[in-house]
């Protein structure tokens, strides 16, 4: 550990490693604008094969939870031993296409008991 100015005490190991190197892919978050992460490009395409495969081309479209479970069939086992990161890859891609338009937020969350209703989603037609 370092204590120099501007370092921080974290063990070398602990440090991120800034998403640098080969086999990292660049996403967007489509709710918070002109922020991109890298992340490893494996699991990405792989969670957007299986999307790809079970999202709809029309509304409606699926919850988050419906997602998240239909997709982990579709999932390599050796990147996803039994579904494990399935719902966060799910969210990452599904935010990285929302912000590159290729997705569609449909408008159905109507306040309903203080809680909205689940999100729906489907690819945006002609993607």
């Amino acid at each position: 550990m370092t204590t120099d100015k501007g370092a921080t005490n974290k063990p070398q190991s602990a440090r991120p490693s800034g998403g640098e190197g080969p086999g990292r892919i660049t996403v967007h978050n489509v709710n918070v604008p002109g922020q991109a992460t890298r992340v490893d490009a494996r699991m990405y395409q792989a969670m957007l094969q299986a999307m790809l495969h079970v999202l709809p081309s029309v509304a409606p479209g699926l919850t988050q939870a419906e997602i998240r479970e239909a997709v982990v069939p579709h999932l390599p086992p050796e990147l996803f031993p039994g579904g494990a990161k399935a719902g966060w890859w799910a969210k990452t891609v599904q935010l990285d296409l929302e912000a590159r338009g290729l997705l569609v937020r449909e408008a159905t969350r109507p306040l309903r008991c203080g809680v909205p209703l689940p999100l729906r989603w489907h690819l945006q037609p002609g993607s």
